[in-house]
């Protein structure tokens, strides 16, 4: 098995790519060690001194560390997804459900508007963010501003803010007139 690493603009976050699937669809991520119990490969990646976050992708595993360097991180990572892969263990642990994205605010007038932001987020964003080893959801729509969550590599990245700002909020506004800004919810 042939594992391939990818850096992320996050200098924290190192994306994996197994050649396998790995969730398929969607994404699930997991903060902490109490959250990983759900994915027997999560509980395993936050067993090496260091990891502080696992985003799991279609094809992806995403880490984070808090420390160490990937020098020494690394070899321990890609031996614990291969070492998964190879048992023929599930990625989400029996009655583990799929990350739900949470519940959403908008007014009921706004609708339209906010299926618009999803299509644009989903077809033009979403693509992009995840070869960057994250992920990003909308969260809500009030007074002209979008609200939007991001996972992964994506999130506590130095260049979050900028993509935030400058490319989905450039994007929103070019079709949309009534998004007025975007915010990280």
């Amino acid at each position: 098995m042939f594992i391939q690493t990818e850096a992320t603009p996050n200098p924290a976050t190192l994306k994996f790519l197994p050649g396998r699937e790995v969730l398929g669809e969607g994404t699930r991520e997991f903060r902490t060690e109490a959250e990983a119990d759900a994915s027997p490969l999560a509980r395993a990646l936050f067993s090496i001194p260091g990891v502080s976050g696992v985003l799991f992708g279609a094809d992806f595993v995403t880490v984070t560390k808090s420390g160490g360097e990937w020098q020494h991180l690394k070899p321990a990572i890609l031996g614990a997804i291969m070492e998964h892969y190879l048992a023929g263990a599930p990625i989400l642990a029996e009655g583990a459900a799929p990350e739900e994205g949470g519940e959403e605010f908008f007014a009921p007038e706004d609708a339209e508007t906010v299926a618009t932001i999803k299509e644009l987020l989903e077809t033009r964003v979403r693509p992009a963010v995840a070869g960057d080893g994250g992920d990003i959801t909308f969260r809500g729509f009030r007074d002209g501003v979008v609200y939007l969550t991001m996972k992964g590599s994506c999130s506590g990245c130095p260049s979050s803010t900028a993509t935030l700002k400058h490319g989905i909020q450039n994007l929103l506004r070019h079709f949309l007139p009534d998004v007025q800004s975007v915010e990280a919810a």
